[in-house]
C-alpha cells in the first residue's frame, strides 16, 4: 500500500467551520468515485499540542487528509480518471494552501 497525506488550510474568507462542513458535506462523498481508492480519512484539527522542550514548526492548518492506494501506478493511474479531477476541483473550492506527501507507512506499534 501507498499513502497520500495532504496538510489542508483554508481558503481566506472562509471560517474554520464553513471549512469543515464542506470538507464532511461535499468534498467527501466525492472520494467514493475514485477509482483505486482504498481508503481515504479526514482527520480534523481539535486542539494543538505543544511541547515545551521542542519549538512548533510554524504552520496552521485545519485538517489532514489521508488516501490509500495499493502501490504508485494506482495512484498515478487514480489521478488521471475524471473522479479524481472532480474531487481536485472541489478541493480547489475551499482549500487555500495545501501541502502533500506520499508516504509508505512503517507501523512500530499494533
Amino acid at each position: 500500500m501507498i499513502k497520500t497525506i495532504g496538510l489542508l488550510a483554508r481558503k481566506p474568507g472562509w471560517t474554520h467551520d464553513q471549512f469543515m462542513k464542506h470538507w464532511v458535506e461535499v468534498h467527501a462523498p466525492l472520494a467514493h468515485a475514485v477509482p483505486g481508492l482504498r481508503r481515504y480519512v479526514q482527520n480534523h484539527i481539535r486542539d494543538e499540542r505543544t511541547r515545551a522542550d521542542i519549538p512548533a514548526i510554524d504552520v496552521e492548518i485545519d485538517g489532514v487528509a489521508e488516501l490509500w492506494f495499493d502501490d504508485r501506478a494506482a495512484l498515478e493511474a487514480a489521478a488521471r480518471t475524471p473522479e479524481m479531477q472532480a474531487l481536485h476541483a472541489d478541493g480547489a473550492i475551499f482549500i487555500g494552501r495545501i501541502r502533500s506527501y506520499v508516504v509508505e507507512e512503517k507501523t512500530i506499534v499494533g
